[in-house]
């Protein structure tokens, strides 16, 4: 197990280092290298690594490991291997104050900071909904998921039909199909302290996310507090969702594949499943940004329509052998 975790931190380093090499200005693996070991140095090879294209490997690196984990989260926390991030809502309400901010002629600056106040915001309105006793209701869960994120949904495509004629259309569908491009150290940094709140959460809700996989009424028996488990699990997955949806937008299916090639790699075990999938999530990500940049080059292409490409095949070709094997 530790040799397959080894290997993945070997895959998702060299897939970093990869991405470094990516741009409008060739660089070679000696130049690269140099100016990691030399930051300080006044080149202009220093300069478009660290300020350029380190930030946003680093950026895209933590969306990817964010939405992983939180794929995992949710999907152990309801037992459904369906289930993404975005179930609770963050994304669909993030997009709707985005969309309604740009039309209203809020400055594209403060577009991250809005959704990522927004989705939090949707986030506790979803588990509000789904609140049964002191525990969340899991298909209450969903259904209050679905609904909201289908409303928020019809408030977005209203957005951009108003904005058609204002001009704010482009902006809004660009940030939509989701893209790094333009963040710095700076929204990396804000995002860090909500990260490490996640992770405090997440920390005592391991034993339980094993112990949930045999059921709750099982899981009971064994001493598992099931309400203090799912809220936890649930804070942790909406902090993780919306610190990505700040940084990169609407990223779709890296929170509902990575778990399924996690569990082939590494089992279901969630001391080794979590650090898999954060390790695969960032390796997935940085590879496809590489790619979105190179594929329709000196144009880019959204990551979040990359992924929904790659992702799509991927997740049906895992599902249908899941069942061929079942």
């Amino acid at each position: 197990m530790l040799l397959r975790l080894a290997g993945l931190a070997l895959a998702a380093v060299a897939a970093m280092f990869a991405a470094l090499l990516v741009g409008g200005t060739s660089l070679s693996v000696h130049d690269v290298a140099t100016s990691l070991l030399h930051p300080k140095t006044a080149s202009t090879t220093a300069t478009i690594v660290w300020q350029l294209r380190l930030p946003r490997v680093c950026d895209v690196a933590f969306v990817g490991a964010a939405l992983a984990v939180a794929g995992v989260l949710l999907q152990g926390l309801l037992r459904n291997p369906l289930v993404d991030p975005y179930l609770t809502g963050v994304s669909a309400g993030a997009a709707a104050a985005i969309a309604i901010a740009l039309l209203a002629g809020t400055s594209v600056v403060a577009t991250p900071a809005i959704g990522f106040a927004a989705g939090l915001g949707t986030a506790v309105l979803v588990a509000a909904l789904a609140r049964r006793g002191s525990g969340l209701d899991t298909q209450r869960l969903i259904l209050a998921g679905v609904s909201l994120s289908a409303f928020f949904s019809a408030i977005v495509a209203l957005a951009i039909f108003r904005a058609q004629s204002a001009g704010y259309a482009s902006a809004i569908i660009a940030w939509l199909a989701g893209s790094p491009a333009g963040r710095t150290w700076h929204d990396i940094a804000i995002c860090l302290p909500y990260a490490a709140l996640a992770g405090v959460l997440i920390l005592p809700s391991v034993p339980a996310l094993n112990v949930l996989r045999i059921g709750e009424l099982q899981a009971r028996s064994a001493g598992v507090d099931i309400a203090r488990t799912q809220w936890l699990i649930l804070a942790a997955a909406a902090l993780l969702t919306a610190c990505s949806v700040e940084l990169a937008g609407m990223i779709g299916f890296v929170g509902l594949i990575v778990p399924h090639v996690g569990r082939r790699i590494v089992g279901t075990d969630a001391r080794a499943l979590l650090p898999a999938c954060a390790l695969i999530g960032i390796a997935l990500t940085v590879l496809a940004d590489a790619a979105s940049r190179t594929l329709v080059a000196p144009a880019e292409l959204p990551l979040g329509v990359l992924l929904a490409f790659v992702g799509v095949p991927v997740f049906l070709y895992l599902y249908l052998r899941g069942n061929r094997n079942r």
